[in-house]
């Protein structure tokens, strides 16, 4: 049914680094959540008077809220595949994050009501009574909300949109709580009390679980998250297919939101390596990763000694010393400059977040071992964090 439904209405639906056809997965993807939670909320809403549960009441309502996310969805998209202006040279991509977000107070508003009702419920309770019909209607409903989820779930990873995994989860919440509710409807043939507010808080405190779920990944996206491993390898491979490329380092990839990414990188080549030639090279790289990755990318060089056995002889034994101070650490953009009375090592640590010690206390630890190769051997060392 997904296949189909792409098929029909998103035009070039495989191309989905193309930000129309982003577009349109976005209005298909609320569109279909539009009819599907409008129709189950008209059914849950019968059967829930019909039967006097609250529980199946409180998840109709819960359907015209989705309809409300659904509804941001699309103005998400359509905001968010906006080109870029003056006051946003990159864009407006993140407004799928915020539209994500919105998504997840929808969620969290509708949890605090399903409590409040269940509470209210519970010591007031007021008998449930059974019918096949609405059992039925209920059970109809978690085959939509499963359906729904897988729909969206496709539909997000395919475009990697946070709004849609937004979407997805709540259709998989929904089944949860649409099946507690199925259960306190059959339960009710033999309890001798109702166990319907019960249910409901059960019901209203996982809402509130995904929604604040939810909440915390756009969150996340918005404040600057770890960039994709999968983007970070391919951009290393491709720089590291030029074969005057000796390393890469301070890979940093800036997002703007899903498929618009903004890239830059140091490489190291050789010191004696003609400057106008390696400059060619690395404009050629640029255009490949822009080409074969869909983002703007800026390459600095770094020069390095290669052909020099004392340098390279040192370089090693920098590297065997910084691994034993911490194997979590690496170096990068090795020099010596030799002179009369000493010799300066200079070199980069690369040191990534999960490392406690701090850089004076780490420095403390390579000098006093840098020191055991000769007193003349003095260190400068810049510390970096790795973006990726």
């Amino acid at each position: 049914m997904t296949n189909f439904l792409l098929r029909h209405f998103v035009k070039d639906y495989e191309n989905t680094k193309d930000n129309a056809v982003r577009e349109r997965y976005g209005y298909l993807s609320s569109a279909v959540g539009l009819v599907c939670n409008l129709l189950l909320f008209v059914v849950k809403l019968i059967m829930g008077t019909l039967t006097g549960s609250i529980a199946i009441t409180a998840d109709a309502f819960n359907n015209l809220s989705d309809m409300g996310s659904c509804t941001v969805t699309f103005v998400g998209f359509r905001m968010a595949s906006r080109p870029a202006d003056e006051d946003h040279p990159f864009g407006h991509g993140r407004i799928e994050y915020i539209s994500g977000l919105i998504i997840s107070f929808f969620i969290m508003l509708v949890g605090v009501e399903i409590v409040k009702s269940s509470i209210d419920k519970i010591f007031a309770p007021e008998p449930v009574e059974f019918s096949f019909v609405a059992l039925a209607a209920l059970l109809v409903s978690i085959g939509v909300k499963l359906w729904m989820g897988r729909f969206n779930g496709v539909l997000g990873r395919r475009i990697d949109s946070a709004a849609m995994r937004a979407s997805a989860t709540d259709s998989i919440s929904d089944c949860v709580s649409t099946g507690a509710t199925a259960l306190g409807l059959v339960l009710s043939l033999w309890l001798p009390f109702s166990i319907d507010g019960y249910l409901g808080v059960a019901v209203g405190c996982f809402v509130l679980y995904s929604g604040f779920g939810i909440a915390k990944d756009t969150v996340g996206q918005l404040l600057g998250g770890r960039p994709d491993p999968e983007l970070v390898h391919a951009a290393t491979d491709i720089l590291m297919s030029y074969g005057i490329v000796q390393g890469v380092h301070d890979l940093i990839i800036h997002s703007y939101g899903p498929g618009r990414a903004m890239g830059s990188a140091h490489v190291e080549i050789p010191e004696n390596y003609n400057l106008l030639k390696a400059h060619d090279i690395i404009d050629n790289a640029e255009k490949e990763i822009q080409s074969k990755l869909h983002m703007p990318f800026t390459i600095h060089l770094d020069p390095v000694a290669t052909d020099s056995p004392e340098v390279n002889s040192m370089r090693l034994e920098v590297e065997r010393i910084v691994a034993e101070v911490s194997p979590k650490l690496s170096i990068h953009d090795f020099r010596m400059v030799v002179g009369d009375t000493h010799t300066n090592l200079i070199f980069d640590v690369l040191v990534p977040f999960d490392c406690t010690e701090k850089n004076v206390t780490l420095k403390k630890r390579i000098d006093e071992k840098v020191s055991q190769l000769g007193e003349h051997y003095f260190t400068v060392i810049t510390f970096d964090r790795s973006y990726t």
